[in-house]
């Protein structure tokens, strides 16, 4: 049988075997997390404007149908398809025998009164001393005088016929109203044109300057019209087919908003000299309210939406990503002004927020300023 000393030294030796394998079952540490590659941009405080952002439609400023004011035939025409006119530019004649016939016609009759006029001027002048004197009644000097007067009646009756004569003779030529561009022709020489007729002879607008008419939501009232009290707004025009972004000014506001559709109309006016914008053309407006002279801004890509509103990654001093909620106070041209939650110089991440939770480890390429992110991305 084993010795008492043999069995405590069998215990010790198993208690520092349960030991051992106790200790051998331990999980090792956790290591380190990797760090995150990301793409970083540095918040900025610079000048952040305020836009409102449109579709508008180009209108052109006139717009006038010609017609003729005289019935007759149609005998020239002094203009092309889509030419461009000058104001009181011949357009078209019309076959003025008619109306110089009737002209004719009305100056005769004026000779004519004239010349009766004339004689009963005579006869009063010449009787008047006699009917003083008695040797004539009193009744029929009133007949010279009536006699007179009448004929020089039909004077002015017949100085208004030459008038409208002259005038309607006048209107056998039509001469453009203002400047601007023709379109097609839509009566050729030949024809007969009746006075107003429903169709018209051509169209012609004005292009230069133009309209630009579009609508903002209603909420933007007070604020168009704080920024229209305080000076002319600045507005742009893109679009297809136009080469470069054209510049005018905020020209009208309408005095209600659409209770259908809760916008109101706007008007910009553009001097189009190069004839860019086009009547009938769809264009991007952005209207300039106003700008932020030391706004925080960052790109975009930096901000995501969370269900609790607006948060981007900051970058700390250990290089570990940190999550902040942010105000958005609007976007422009891929950047966004923060109202509230950054401050100027801070390190934000643009690139590689998937891989972040708050903070998680960070590698970070170079840095850039907002303003040069956002123009990278």
């Amino acid at each position: 049988m084993p010795s008492i000393a043999q069995s405590a030294m069998r215990r010790v030796c198993a208690a520092i075997l349960i030991t051992l394998l106790a200790a051998c079952s331990k999980p090792p540490p956790a290591p380190a997390p990797a760090a995150a590659p990301v793409s970083v941009a540095v918040a900025m405080r610079k000048t952040m404007p305020d836009l409102l952002a449109a579709v508008g439609t180009v209108e052109a400023i006139n717009s006038v149908a010609v017609k003729s004011l005289v019935d007759g035939q149609l005998l020239e025409s002094h203009v092309k398809d889509g030419d461009e006119v000058k104001a009181g530019q011949l357009l078209f004649r019309i076959d003025p025998r008619p109306a110089q016939a009737s002209l004719a016609q009305a100056n005769a009759a004026l000779a004519k009164d004239v010349a009766a006029r004339e004689l009963a001027k005579a006869q009063v002048d010449r009787y008047d001393p006699v009917a003083k004197k008695g040797f004539i009644s009193a009744d029929q000097m009133q007949q010279y005088r009536t006699a007179y007067e009448a004929a020089a009646a039909s004077v002015k009756v017949d100085q208004a016929n030459v008038a409208a004569a002259q005038l309607t003779l006048g209107y056998t030529d039509i001469h453009a109203p203002f400047a601007g561009r023709a379109g097609r022709i839509l009566v050729q020489p030949g024809n007969l044109v009746k006075a107003n007729d429903t169709n018209a002879l051509l169209t012609i607008n004005q292009v230069a300057p133009i309209f630009v008419n579009f609508a903002v939501p209603g909420a933007y009232v007070e604020s168009v019209r704080t920024a229209q009290a305080k000076g002319a707004l600045r507005v742009q025009a893109r679009g297809d087919g136009v080469k470069t972004a054209q510049s005018g000014e905020l020209a009208f506001v309408d005095n209600a908003v659409d209770p259908a559709t809760n916008t109101i109309k706007l008007r910009a006016q553009f001097a189009n000299a190069e004839e860019n914008l086009w009547p009938g053309q769809f264009v991007n407006i952005t209207l300039t309210l106003g700008s932020d002279a030391d706004a925080i801004v960052v790109p975009d890509a930096a901000v995501k939406a969370g269900p609790n509103g607006y948060y981007v990654f900051v970058v700390n001093a250990d290089k570990k990503a940190a999550q902040r909620a942010v105000t958005v106070a609007r976007s422009v041209a891929g950047e966004s002004a923060i109202a509230k939650g950054l401050d100027g110089g801070e390190t934000i991440v643009v690139d590689g927020q998937s891989r972040l939770t708050d903070g998680t480890p960070v590698q970070i390429a170079e840095a850039k300023p907002a303003g040069e992110a956002a123009a990278t991305k």
